[in-house]
């Protein structure tokens, strides 16, 4: 939907209706001017006019005479051929017909009476008082064209000529003034179609053109609806040219993206804690079904001496300390889900703090039968800001992670800690079965276990690791693993270091600019501190008052 808007709404408007005028006029007077050319020149080959002019289109008495000419050349042919024809009215009555489509009409005078009369409006007494003379030639308004006009509104050509037993006849064509020729009908006919096909198409452009930029993607945006109505989030709403619709759409597809993100994450979020629930309940029947066979044992009588006593206490003992991290890890996970992990952040000498977490990591190694190796490479200031308690869950679960997985009859894990630069390094090597490269990148996963089995020795929820990032992530650290199947893992997870500042002692060996800019830089880093506390601390008082 990447389509660049063009313009907006009401630009878009004004065009089209400059359009829908404009457009019309310069068309309509393209198409008269084109159409009275062809006409002028249509007039000129059909009547023989030499130089044809607008005029010849547009003044009704020239095209009239014209077209009397014809009929009366015509007529005078006719005659010439058969003089007897004069006199005859079947003949014409023909005549007369064929030249009332012209509404011409022919009068036929013998001597002093009227043979014949064609004009439907005129009695024969009228007319005949209205007709000139024989061989009349002054006219009541002379001009070059050979007609008389006999009234206002009226004009006739006439021919003399004698008919057969010598009497002096007259063959007159008349027309009104006022009549539209045929030509003039025709063309003005085929402009007025013209302008209508040029107003229909310029209409229909414009209208589609507007219908194209906002009653479509408008249509789109219903469709939209309807699929979001009906659950279908796999669509794309696509953009359009006018800008406002266009800011529609986008937003529009926005908010189809983050509903789909939105349904996507509570599926997996709903399959992640019916999961969690079916891990949980799996890990918390394998110890509970154990410590109810040791309870059966003691009650039946099985521990019969103090030796088997002492071991079956133990082992109930154990299986409940199962239980309690089980039970630990889904309240963690809790806090996790609702971002409530409280956090109590203090400086830290990083080499005293994990001596004394290799201690206790020792002891219990030791009992699993576990080697356990330590390199500290930290120089003796070393210190970080983190919280000690949350640090410690990193450490244990990252040990807890590599015995679970430990498959070697003589187990070692090895402690490192290096120097990085402004960080601290810690590394967990074991000598495990290793993971699989395909599931290297996912071990920090909610729920994500390499080992689909579920057997008791190998039980887990799945949350332990992405605790470990989680915890780091909140420290500003970073977690990774390296592994190599049947070889071992290696866990990674950096600190960034905490300097105090000695700005007196600096101020006179390296120059006041750059004191200055590390005793700001620590007054940032406390500032750090007291926020992050301060934040942990809202969130225990919060969480103190849900518990109330």
């Amino acid at each position: 939907m990447n389509r660049s808007p063009g313009m907006n709404l009401k630009s878009r408007m004004a065009f089209s209706f400059l359009c829908t005028v404009l457009i019309p006029v310069v068309l309509c007077a393209l198409a008269m001017y084109g159409l009275t050319n062809l006409n002028v020149r249509m007039l000129g080959r059909q009547y023989g006019i030499e130089n044809p002019t607008y005029e010849s289109v547009y003044n009704n008495s020239i095209l009239v005479s014209l077209q009397m000419d014809e009929s009366l050349e015509r007529i005078t042919a006719e005659l010439s051929k058969d003089p007897e024809r004069i006199q005859d009215p079947q003949w014409l009555n023909q005549m007369n017909d064929s030249l009332k489509s012209r509404e011409i009409y022919m009068v036929v005078r013998k001597g002093s009476r009227l043979l014949f009369n064609g004009a439907p409006t005129l009695g024969d007494i009228q007319l005949l008082a209205m007709l000139p003379s024989y061989g009349r030639t002054d006219r009541t308004e002379p001009d070059d064209l050979g007609i008389i006009q006999v009234r206002r509104d009226a004009m006739l050509k006439q021919a003399d000529f004698q008919f057969p037993d010598g009497e002096e006849g007259s063959l007159f064509l008349m027309s009104a003034l006022s009549r539209v020729s045929p030509e003039l009908k025709l063309w003005t006919w085929e402009m007025i179609l013209i302008i209508i096909l040029i107003l229909a198409m310029t209409s229909l452009i414009v209208s589609m053109w507007i219908y194209q930029g906002v009653i479509t993607p408008i249509n789109e945006l219903k469709h939209a609806t309807q699929n979001i109505r009906d659950g279908n989030l796999d669509f794309t709403v696509k953009g359009c040219e006018v800008r406002e619709i266009n800011d529609l759409c986008q937003d529009f597809e926005e908010m189809r993206i983050r509903l789909k993100q939105s349904t996507e994450e509570k599926v997996a979020f709903d399959r992640e804690s019916k999961e969690l629930v079916s891990n949980i309940s799996h890990d918390l029947k394998t110890p509970v079904t154990a410590i109810k066979g040791y309870v059966e044992g003691i009650i039946d009588g099985v521990a019969d001496t103090p030796e088997k006593m002492e071991r079956y206490v133990r082992t109930i003992y154990n299986k409940t300390i199962d239980i309690d991290r089980l039970i630990d890890e889904l309240t963690m996970y809790s806090k996790i889900d609702t971002n409530r992990i409280p956090y109590n952040f203090t400086k830290i000498h990083a080499t005293e703090y994990f001596d004394d977490c290799v201690d206790e990591l020792r002891m219990e190694l030791d009992g699993r039968g576990i080697g356990l190796s330590y390199f500290n490479y930290l120089r003796e200031d070393a210190v970080i800001i983190a919280d000690p308690e949350q640090l410690k869950r990193v450490i244990n679960n990252i040990i807890s992670n590599s015995i679970k997985y430990m498959d070697k009859k003589q187990g070692v894990i090895n402690i490192r800690l290096r120097d990085v630069g402004d960080f601290i390094q810690a590394e967990f090597e074991d000598n495990g079965r290793g993971i699989a490269q395909k599931d290297l990148g996912r071990i920090f996963d909610r729920f994500y276990r390499t080992d689909a089995s579920r057997n008791s020795r190998q039980g887990g929820s799945g949350i332990g690791l992405s605790i470990v990032r989680k915890i780091l992530e909140d420290h500003e650290g970073k977690v990774w693993a390296t592994s190599k199947e049947g070889v071992g893992t290696v866990i990674y997870f950096v600190l960034r270091k905490y300097r105090e500042p000695e700005v007196l002692a600096e101020a006179d060996q390296e120059g006041r600019p750059e004191a200055e800019e590390k005793a700001a830089a620590s007054a940032a880093g406390k500032k750090w501190i007291g926020t992050r506390t301060a934040a942990a601390g809202r969130r225990d008082r919060r969480s103190r008052r849900k518990g109330q």
